[in-house]
């Protein structure tokens, strides 16, 4: 098979590397890709958002089958244009990707089929939300309605803050059109967990849950990120908890949005607290999650590729999903300032020779790299993913910084404690 995937970032290096180890593959391509990608597969200079460039490339070429990593093309409606045109595409139509391109859709969703989440209202207007924000107790969450990098949600301590927030995303329009309309919702305590599963429509098989990092600085303290570390599988999620979440969130999910009209056939992505009252939705995506991607294909033995062609098929319960014994712990490599501002350019120092001394203990996909002349340098806010593996947390978590300890750059920053509270 001939397969094109779209995206160049962290997740869409794990899924090259995963989908590459498939005997079906003849040849892989990728657009954009990255510095690290560009070593396994065929790199194509065409934006992950350009859908007309990406289709007309995947018609010249023969293209079998287009994965799609990132959430804004499936948002504008790759999967739709690909489909007019009889290309073969794995992911959501642009309707039943509103499950993550809207959080007022979501949410609402989520209200109707009666599936467990935070109590929420919905503003329009900055200074009515404000007046109500006035009036509540806190911590409180407030989110954009739209897509913002994993980074238009704020849990708010004050009035202080949740006016800064408020003014930023309804105001300022930090995150652009995102921020039209906000959700102001319920502070959810527990513990968050990422569960995504694969589905054709109808029916669906869980991945290994996981666990994401979302704030930038030890402690979950900082700003929210699109991500500074992951682990899988999640320590806390057992197989009567995982089916409890099956049951009570991802299979109503799917059936909600198949009877709404919108089936959906791919990735469904389910942000979870874990809370005393048992598991609450956070967020829905509509993708393959990232870091978590990262984490969960180097513990996955099945081919991924098969896997998507089952689905593909409307025949994922025929499928066969295997996994092996290790632990996988993620930590992100990123540039100083980020999840603000950043810069660019920076030599990437440690890298030569790596994969070969940390072979059976670690991975490095790389996020935000590309290539000048012979060396390779930063190009994004989050530049490498270093995973670690182990058969214990501890080990996977050591294996992991020892490996990022061996690289370096200008402003290189990172968390040091992803996973601590496991080993």
């Amino acid at each position: 098979m001939k397969v094109l995937i779209v995206g160049g970032g962290g997740r869409e290096h794990a899924l090259t590397w995963k989908i590459n180890q498939s005997p079906y593959i003849n040849e892989l391509f990728v657009a954009p890709g990255n510095a690290g990608i560009s070593k396994i597969a065929k790199t194509v200079d065409i934006d992950a958002e350009d859908i007309r460039c990406l289709a007309s490339f995947a018609e010249r070429n023969s293209i079998d089958l287009t994965i799609v990593g990132p959430e804004i093309p499936l948002a504008n409606g790759i999967v739709d244009s690909f489909s007019k045109r009889g290309l073969n595409v794995f992911g959501p139509s642009q309707k039943a990707a509103k499950i993550e391109s809207s959080k007022v859709f979501s949410k609402e969703f989520m209200y109707k089929f009666h599936i467990p989440t935070a109590s929420f209202l919905v503003f329009s207007d900055a200074e009515e939300a404000i007046h109500f924000l006035e009036e509540k107790d806190f911590p409180i969450v407030i989110k954009t309605d739209g897509l913002a990098g994993g980074k238009g949600s704020v849990v708010a301590h004050n009035i202080d803050e949740a006016r800064d927030a408020v003014v930023h995303m309804m105001i300022e329009r930090t995150w652009g059109d995102a921020g039209k309309r906000v959700i102001i919702e319920e502070f959810l305590e527990g513990v968050e967990a990422s569960v995504l599963a694969i589905t054709d429509g109808e029916n669906l098989i869980p991945f290994q849950p996981s666990q994401d990092y979302k704030r930038a600085l030890d402690g979950n303290e900082g700003s929210n990120t699109g991500g500074m570390g992951a682990i899988a599988p999640h320590p806390k999620i057992d197989e009567q908890l995982l089916n409890e979440i099956v049951n009570n969130i991802l299979k109503p999910t799917v059936d909600g949005l198949r009877y709404m009209g919108t089936p959906f056939k791919g990735i469904l992505y389910a942000g979870i607290m874990l809370t005393k009252n048992g598991p609450k939705v956070l967020e829905f995506n509509c993708r393959f999650g990232d870091p978590e991607t990262q984490v969960i294909f180097p513990i996955m033995k099945s081919d991924l590729l098969e896997l998507i062609l089952y689905a593909l098929e409307g025949r994922i319960l025929e499928a066969d999903i295997e996994w092996n014994n290790k632990k996988a712990v993620c930590v992100v490599i990123a540039s100083g300032g980020y999840p603000k501002r950043y810069r660019k350019g920076y030599t990437i120092e440690g890298l030569n020779n790596l994969d070969k001394a940390i072979k059976d203990k670690a991975l490095i996909f790389h996020a935000g790299t590309a290539r000048r002349g012979n060396a390779i340098i930063t190009n994004g806010g989050r530049v490498l993913n270093v995973v670690g593996l182990g058969n214990t947390y501890k080990l996977a978590t050591e294996n992991s910084y020892a490996t990022v300890n061996r690289i370096d750059f200008e402003k290189v920053f990172y968390r040091s404690d992803i996973a601590s509270e496991y080993v």
